[in-house]
């Protein structure tokens, strides 16, 4: 169910959903710089950024607040927070139906 949610996602709905995490991602890290400067495939933990443990927290609760998608800590957190785009099909393949 899950992948047909994910392959009906518009290229549109794709990149408007990246735009919108890249915003998340640079308002609840406090980093000054553009969302739109954050690659979609760019290394968030550990990568340009700088991003840390304490960054992948507050991007995970903000995920689970605003998308309704809980992202356990350790290896899960890791693989989702890879960069933008493993983030956003982590949140298309679990997102509760509307």
């Amino acid at each position: 169910m899950s992948e047909r949610r994910d392959d009906a996602m518009t290229g549109t709905e794709t990149e408007d959903l990246n735009a919108a995490l890249k915003a998340l991602i640079v308002e609840e890290c406090d980093k000054d710089v553009p969302p739109e400067s954050i690659g979609d495939d760019d290394v968030l933990i550990g990568g340009a950024l700088d991003l840390d443990s304490l960054d992948a927290l507050q991007i995970c609760i903000a995920v689970q607040n605003r998308y309704g998608v809980r992202i356990k800590a350790g290896p899960e957190a890791r693989r989702a927070l890879e960069s933008v785009n493993t983030l956003a099909r982590t949140i298309r393949e679990r997102q509760p139906a509307a």
